[in-house]
């Protein structure tokens, strides 16, 4: 007998077959629209790179992409060229643009919602977007005429690209405004923003001493150590007494807090007049940080002290408060913060002669006064900075510069090296600047800022070196008060020790010092906690097992070193016990940037009343290190590794956050080496933000990569592909003269 399905048994097999299909079918259509979003939103934004395009310029322009995606503008005019700057520098990075003026105008809220509502405040408080239209007011024309162009720049990439203007955006459900120079002067403010501010300092030190001995309290917080090398910043020049060619090297390699993209933008720029190449700030024309056919500069912050907290005798009522026993009548500013899905947020800021008030802890008013809010005028000089040809005309430019203060490091194809610190720097009358001060009494005002011929600057020093690593620049005998967040003198010193030791350096071996790890004070503090355990011999077996690693470490802070995270946890257990004894309570509170030096003087010191037993307070520390340790990493030391510590993660704020896929738009989780007290200077937010060399003897022998890529556009080849050989310390030639080019795109004039 034949066997067959029974007829329930086949309608379910049909239903069943429906069914397949009917996911099959489900399923490639959602790749069908995965495909045409991705399509549609993330690969249609990528820029034109060959062909031919027509734009308002005044003639035909060229602008190559090498291998990196870096743009080489060649331009009949230096208005041109800037157009062209900004034009390229949207289509690479117009999501970067667009948030960055955003978060330095108040304007997040508007797109993310309530979560940036506190950030927006803080933003508005400080008058940014104020700020920037008052420096748009007195601009000397040609800075005004440079920022123009570059917004024209910007305007037509928007134009010509409405609705395509990237992921972001369409995922924020948004498009962005017309670019406007005020845009500009607000991407330029908020590196002045996060380059100088201190205050928060001035309340942790004074709330110190409120609970605390003062005098402890004091020494913890020194502008200086004592043997700083100078100048100060993260870049160096060495003469040609010191190379193989017979002329200048430049190495420069700031550190800046990570993020995708990248906070530089490398680019190109040649016109009659102007032929510079280096990194760029997204938002702002002309190079920052480069060379040009003649010099090359590198920048770096100089961490001097710009900003003052002045306690405010107010009455919130009315405005009204005292100086100097006259009533005077501060003005009232209110904004209004607008708040995706929800009602604007009214913002009110009394502002006295000194600045914005702050309502802060203990219900007190302190007004903050900030060289960048000051009415001396404002001024864009990097154009002409890009165009100097020798130390005069370098000089020169950098006297208008207003800030953030910073440090210039210099070299010429003449063999020249050079060093000056500029910016607008404030001469303080009967304080310095660490803690808040009386307001009411006007005995604490600035008297102007520091001539810049008076500013700490070197030239063809004897030495053939000039080494700087963020440290204190300005000679013990100086005129002026001198207060900053400045670094220990450790990254400084090893620049310099490494430099000294030989002469013949070649361009490509800076990077060998640029990601130098070994730290002479994480070297100094396992030795005392080994000579702490040789005079107590705790019978604690961990405490055994870390000495016996640390007893023959070098010092090397690698991410595969068991000594260095045991170092690193115990120097922070450390710190807060010597922050408790200046002042009880606030030890974890002490994270000064110096504090490293202050501890190494405090333990080779040793001075009465700190510690009672000081082997008892290391060994103690080293114990409650460990435990912190195994919480993380497990009972076995040796088995720790420093990198699963230091552990670097970049993400990308909006596409990380695409179901399934955004994991793959950021970069890490990656183990780093480095410390803060190393060349090398990494943490878990902060690091090199690239890498520069300069060859004074052939330019096109110059090095420069960036942390991940020159693109913002997620499907683009160039959004990531610069982040391997950063992570080994690798680098590519800087193409100047000789431009391996991989596609061209002409720019044809037309009408404007």
């Amino acid at each position: 007998m034949r066997r067959g399905l029974r007829p329930d048994d086949r309608i379910v097999a049909v239903s069943s077959q429906r069914i397949l299909k009917v996911i099959n079918l489900s399923i490639a259509v959602l790749l069908i629209l995965f495909l045409f979003a991705a399509y549609w939103y993330a690969y249609r934004p990528l820029p034109k790179v060959s062909g031919e395009i027509e734009a308002p310029i005044t003639a035909p322009a060229t602008i190559l992409r090498d291998a990196l995606g870096v743009p080489h503008i060649s331009a009949a005019s230096v208005e041109d060229a800037m157009f062209l700057q900004g034009y390229v520098t949207a289509e690479d990075r117009m999501w970067q643009m667009d948030a960055l003026r955003r978060l330095a105008g108040g304007n997040l809220s508007e797109i993310v919602g309530k979560r940036a509502l506190q950030t927006d405040e803080e933003t508005h408080r400080l008058r940014m977007r104020r700020l920037a239209e008052n420096y748009c007011r007195t601009l000397p024309a040609p800075d005004l005429a440079v920022l123009a162009a570059y917004a024209r720049g910007v305007n037509y990439y928007l134009q010509t690209h409405r609705g395509h203007y990237g992921v972001e955006f369409a995922l924020l459900d948004y498009d962005p405004r017309p670019w406007s120079i005020v845009d500009s002067l607000l991407a330029g403010l908020q590196m002045f923003r996060i380059l100088t501010t201190t205050w928060r300092y001035e309340i942790e030190k004074q709330t110190m001493r409120e609970s605390g001995d003062r005098a402890k309290v004091d020494y913890l917080f020194p502008p200086r150590t004592g043997p700083e090398p100078t100048p100060g910043s993260n870049a160096w020049a060495i003469a040609g007494s010191r190379t193989a060619s017979g002329k200048p090297i430049l190495a420069n390699d700031p550190h800046l807090e990570f993020a995708i993209p990248s906070t530089w933008y490398l680019v190109h720029v040649k016109a009659p007049g102007l032929n510079v190449i280096g990194a760029s700030l997204p938002g702002l024309p002309a190079v920052i940080i480069g060379h040009n056919e003649r010099i090359a500069w590198g920048v770096t912050n100089l961490h001097y002290d710009v900003q003052d907290l002045y306690q405010e005798q107010l009455n919130p009522q009315t405005g009204q408060y005292l100086f100097r026993g006259n009533t005077e009548q501060a003005r009232a500013e209110t904004t209004a913060i607008a708040i995706k899905g929800e009602k604007p947020a009214p913002v009110t800021t009394w502002v006295t002669r000194h600045g914005p008030v702050f309502l802060l802890e203990g219900g007190k008013y302190y007004a903050l006064r900030w060289a960048a809010a000051e009415p001396n005028g404002f001024a864009f000089p990097f154009l002409d900075i890009d165009r100097a040809g020798n130390w005069s005309e370098f000089t020169r430019a950098l006297m208008r510069f207003p800030g953030p203060a910073q440090n210039f490091v210099y070299a010429d194809i003449e063999g020249n090296i050079g060093y000056h610190a500029a910016g607008l720097l404030p001469i303080r009358r009967n304080h310095s600047g660490d803690v808040p001060v009386d307001g009411a009494s006007g005995d604490y005002e600035w008297d102007g800022f520091i001539p810049f011929e008076q500013l700490p600057s070197y030239y063809n020093p004897p030495s053939g070196l000039i080494v700087t690593a963020n440290q204190n620049p300005f000679p013990t005998d100086y005129p002026y008060a001198v207060n900053g967040n400045f670094a220990p003198y450790y990254r400084a010193r090893q620049i310099r020790d490494l430099l000294s030791r030989r002469t013949n350096w070649k361009p490509a071996e800076m990077l060998t010092v640029q990601k130098d790890v070994y730290s002479g004070f994480s070297l100094f503090f396992a030795r005392q906690l080994a000579a702490a355990y040789e005079r107590r011999k705790p019978s604690d077996p961990a405490v055994r097992d870390a000495i016996d690693l640390l007893r023959n470490w070098d010092g090397q802070m690698d991410k595969d070193s068991a000594a260095a995270l045991v170092v690193t946890l115990t120097y922070q257990q450390v710190r807060s016990a010597v922050g408790n004894a200046a002042s009880p309570g606030k030890g974890r509170n002490y994270d000064y940037q110096i504090a490293p030096a202050v501890i190494e003087k405090l333990l080779r010191e040793r001075p009465a009343g700190w510690f009672s037993d000081w082997e008892g307070m290391l060994i103690q520390c080293l114990a409650d290190g460990l435990e912190e340790g195994a919480k993380r990493q497990g009972s076995n030391v040796r088995g720790w590794r420093y990198g699963h510590y230091n552990l670097l993660s970049i993400i990308q704020p909006v596409d990380s956050q695409i179901p399934f896929l955004g994991r793959y738009f950021n970069v890490g989780p990656a183990p780093m080496s480095g410390s803060s007290t190393t060349v090398k200077q990494t943490t878990q937010t902060l690091g090199p933000s690239m890498r520069m060399v300069v060859d004074l003897s052939n330019l096109d022998g110059s090095l420069n990569n960036v942390t991940i890529g020159e693109s913002g556009h997620i499907l683009s080849r160039h959004y990531k592909d610069q982040w391997d050989a950063y992570y080994v310390g690798r680098s590519f030639p800087m193409q100047f003269r000789r431009i391996d080019a991989k596609s061209e795109l002409r720019v044809r004039p037309r009408h404007r």
